[in-house]
């Protein structure tokens, strides 16, 4: 062998060594949220620009994501969403969340320890002003009430899209998952599993919900540019959003890996 040759050879191994550390890494368990600030993400709320973060809704105290209200007047159907500026296509999420304080008063009834997470979602910079809620699908929290009738969480629900249930287009706005009531005050573990169009949602270490081939679709979104929405658009990657929707509401430990 040439020394040439040798040199071409040895520059292809690391190359390929360089290579097969980045897919390693990419596929390993990345922290989203540092603990400190809101650096990675970027804030839409209803009524406001890409970026306003009105009233310092998101925000981070002793170490934890929260939302909170304390310096809102009224609601006003203000319903906000934080986006990781990074998309994915096939991930694996894992967070955990915990309702507490005061519900805003004028919020609507549904949105009562009501919060969720969103993924496949179009970016926020194509967001309107007025545009109340993304174009994507939700992985949705909620808490029991004090009626003491069931309320499971991880249900999905589907702003401007729909899925496919049991191979059957669904085409309601929310789908009840088989969770348990849980109250609020406390923390529980949510993992999101989406992979070549199938989607598994699991709560407490229990899969609760699966379903298929997310598309843009149904209805339940106003004010979008039109140009963003496109009925029966296959979903294979979006931006992942945490909820603002009239509960205050913490997270912590929120990691992803792709697939």
């Amino acid at each position: 062998m040439t020394f040439t040759k040798l040199c071409l050879s040895v520059f292809l191994l690391i190359i390929l060594a360089a290579c097969a550390q980045q897919a390693h890494t990419d596929h390993e368990w990345k922290s989203l949220f540092n603990g400190q600030n809101l650096d990675g993400w970027t804030v839409k709320i209803h009524h406001h620009e890409v970026g306003d973060n009105f009233a310092d809704t998101f925000r981070v105290e002793n170490g934890l994501l929260r939302v909170s209200y304390d310096q809102y007047d009224t609601f006003d159907k203000q319903f906000g969403h934080l986006y990781f500026n990074k998309p994915y296509a096939n991930f694996h999420l894992k967070l955990d969340y915990r309702f507490y304080g005061e519900f805003m008063h004028d919020a609507p009834h549904y949105a009562l320890r009501n919060s969720g997470v969103m993924y496949y979602s179009q970016a926020p910079k194509t967001i309107l002003k007025e545009q109340d809620w993304p174009i994507s699908v939700e992985m949705q929290f909620l808490a029991g009430l004090d009626d003491g009738k069931a309320r499971p969480t991880g249900n999905m629900c589907s702003p401007g899209t729909e899925i496919d249930y049991q191979g059957v287009k669904y085409h309601e706005h929310c789908l009840r998952s088989s969770s348990p009531t849980l109250g609020v005050d406390e923390w529980v573990s949510a993992e999101l599993i989406v992979k070549n169009g199938k989607v598994t949602q699991i709560i407490n270490g229990q899969t609760v919900l699966q379903y298929d081939d997310p598309e843009m679709g149904g209805k339940f979104v106003k004010g979008y540019d039109p140009a963003v929405w496109t009925p029966g658009k296959k979903l294979t990657s979006g931006y992942i959003a945490l909820q603002s929707e009239g509960h205050p509401i913490e997270f912590k430990n929120i990691e992803i890996k792709a697939l």
